[in-house]
């Protein structure tokens, strides 16, 4: 049942950022930002966390849940380093995620060739 909801709640989140896509004039780089800071927004507001433990990785892989990550490593590190954490937590806490997503991108990089669109 745990797969059924993680299926569904990603799908869903996926859905409806391809509706918005559709709808509106939106570029992507926006509708990335809207997720990445909707999902800091209900990190604040207390209301990711339940979302996520029910949904599982359909509600954490998402751009939201890159936006919950990246609150909750602010928040934890302005707790314990004051002010600079505002500068280090964020990273600190995404840090495997991001350095992921570099990595693969080098990699398909040297595996694929890219082509002009002409």
């Amino acid at each position: 049942m745990d797969y059924l909801i993680t299926f569904l709640v990603g799908g869903a989140i996926c859905g409806l950022v391809q509706i918005l896509m559709d709808i509106t004039k939106l570029l992507p780089g926006r509708i990335m930002v809207i997720l990445l800071c909707l999902g800091s927004v209900l990190s604040a507001l207390g209301l990711y966390k339940p979302f996520a433990e029910w949904a599982g990785a359909g509600a954490t892989v998402p751009l939201s849940g890159f936006g919950n990550m990246l609150f909750q490593g602010v928040k934890k590190a302005v707790d314990t380093d004051g002010f600079l954490g505002l500068f280090k937590g964020g990273l600190s806490e995404t840090a495997v995620g991001i350095s992921g997503a570099l990595v693969m991108g080098y990699l398909a990089a040297l595996v694929f060739r890219s082509k002009m669109k002409m």
